[in-house]
């Protein structure tokens, strides 16, 4: 991507992206009355899914951050499971699977930049999207299809930001999903710049913030 000189980094976009999850988990779980809550919230996936694919383009080694990925979905399950069912529950899997999924999906992708109609780009691309729908990951297949979005139009900003926008509506139509296309104003305002590296700090706080507030409800309720 070309680097512009003013706009946000991707150190800003992260944090826009943490303090919304945080809003929508707190509202989902201690606050349901709240709807604007889960509004705000909306905005948090497609910034991660933008900030994934930059990861994979400037990454120096794609299967370590997989690994990575899949680590902290195996971690962060079991708080998952505690802040939205109080207790382990396999029939929903934590977003950490669906960006480790969009990931694999990116990554056979760069290797087949000469021929992207290849049928093994394609068929892992659609086994992909069918594993998060089956282990009904956060927001399944169509997280899946939001990443590659982003990786497909990754040189073209505005255009990216659109396709996103209309897809969001294609596949949610008028209903709370629908304010995720407002993510789309602070994507156009990234800079192309990384920013400070707190990398640990934003994985680990998936986690922590689930197990903050399955204890605040505990002692709330």
């Amino acid at each position: 991507m070309t680097k512009q000189r003013f706009g946000i980094n991707g150190f800003t976009l992260k944090w826009i992206a943490m303090v919304c999850m945080l809003v929508d988990h707190t509202g989902a779980v201690l606050f349901p009355q709240y709807i604007q809550m889960r509004m705000v919230g909306r905005l948090s996936f497609p910034i991660y899914c933008f900030l994934l694919v930059e990861g994979a383009v400037h990454t120096k080694n794609i299967r370590k951050y997989e690994i990575r990925l899949l680590a902290f979905a195996f971690l962060s399950e079991f708080p998952f499971d505690l802040a939205f069912y109080t207790r382990p529950d396999f029939r929903h899997q934590n977003v950490f699977f669906t960006l480790f999924f969009g990931l694999l999906a990116v990554e056979q992708y760069q290797k087949q930049r000469e021929n992207l109609n290849s049928l093994l780009t394609f068929i892992i691309s659609i086994s992909c999207m069918a594993a998060a729908e089956l282990l009904n990951t956060d927001y399944g297949a169509a997280g899946v299809i939001f990443i590659l979005l982003f990786y497909a139009l990754y040189q073209q900003a505005v255009l990216k930001q659109a396709a996103f926008v209309a897809v969001n509506f294609l596949l949610y139509g008028v209903s709370i999903q629908s304010y995720a296309g407002f993510a789309a104003f602070p994507m156009l305002l990234y800079n192309g710049q990384k920013g400070p590296s707190m990398k640990y700090f934003f994985y680990l706080f998936y986690p922590l913030h689930l197990l903050g507030i399955y204890f605040i409800c505990k002692i709330m309720y």
